[in-house]
């Protein structure tokens, strides 16, 4: 009886604890989804944040960082537009058809490639007439530079400004091929002829300071004035940079010849762009021209349109 008894008495026992077990299960159940569900939110949070559109400070800063040399900031003659000066006649080799804005010949090239690495386009670009004379004349300019095979002198550097050099020239001698020069090899043989040039260039300062004639150099005011007077027999010769050399023979005075070229003294004359005394826009077009050098683009330009043999060098 004992046995059967504890037997009754242990089963409803038993049975409670089951049913206690099974109702501590189900108690702790909601409390596991409850502490899921923050986590969930958490995560969808921060997956709505993730595809939310930047903010437009948070774009801002992702923008190019804008520098006194960007487009914006230029200092410019005409604000939004680059003004570039040159002469009129422009001549080949550097220009074509006497249209600078075309693109063609040498110096309209280096512009607009200039004008392009300053970020304009080309219909960005205006041209402006300046008489040779008057570009390097002290005052304020009409233009933001001015590119007109212009050498970089002392003199000049005085009252304007200039960029670093794109072309490094010599110059030379053209004389008709029956001239008395006209197989001259020798600076001596040049002293004693009767020499032309431009007012105001470098070719007329080559002349006086290192051929050193014996007659005082015939002075025109352009370079046509100059072809027109050796055509006539009223001078032996002319001095030119040779890239024109290279053209007047060619091209514009059939019987002439390049007699010859000097040496480049140190350093070597080089044209450079031209500027109103203290531009700030001469540093931003060096960093352009030096680039260009540096990529060599400005080379293949010089080849594309200065080509040419090379003419015979004077000797002592």
């Amino acid at each position: 009886m004992s046995g059967l008894t504890n037997r009754r008495v242990l089963l409803p026992v038993l049975a409670l604890a089951s049913i206690g077990a099974l109702l501590a299960g189900c108690a702790q159940e909601p409390s596991a989804t409850a502490s899921s569900a923050p986590a969930a939110s958490s995560a969808a949070a921060s997956t709505a944040a993730s595809e939310a559109p930047a903010s437009p400070a948070a774009s801002a800063s992702a923008a190019p960082e804008l520098t006194a040399c960007s487009k914006e900031n230029l200092t410019l003659v005409t604000p939004g537009t680059l003004t570039i000066g040159t002469d009129t006649p422009a001549y080949p080799p550097y220009f074509s058809d006497d249209d600078p804005s075309n693109g063609e010949g040498f110096e309209s090239a280096v512009a607009y490639a200039v004008a392009d690495g300053l970020g304009f386009a080309p219909n960005e670009v205006t041209w402006a007439t300046v008489p040779f004379n008057s570009s390097y004349a002290p005052g304020d300019k009409a233009f933001d530079f001015d590119i007109n095979q212009i050498s970089i002198t002392p003199k000049r550097q005085k009252v304007v400004d200039f960029s670093n050099g794109y072309y490094t020239v010599n110059q030379a001698v053209i004389a008709l091929k029956d001239s008395p020069i006209a197989n001259a090899t020798t600076l001596a043989e040049l002293q004693a002829a009767k020499l032309g040039a431009q007012i105001g260039t470098t070719s007329l300062d080559f002349i006086n300071e290192v051929v050193q004639p014996a007659d005082q150099p015939y002075v025109y005011n352009d370079t046509n004035d100059a072809k027109s007077a050796l055509q006539n027999g009223q001078i032996d010769g002319i001095v030119v940079d040779l890239p024109t050399a290279y053209y007047i023979t060619a091209v514009e005075i059939p019987k002439g010849k390049i007699v010859g070229q000097f040496k480049a003294q140190e350093g070597g004359e080089q044209f450079g762009l031209l500027f109103a005394k203290g531009n700030p826009l001469v540093s931003c077009v060096n960093e352009v021209i030096d680039g260009l050098a540096a990529s060599g683009e400005l080379q293949s330009i010089q080849d594309e349109w200065l080509a040419g043999d090379v003419a015979p060098y004077f000797t002592e």
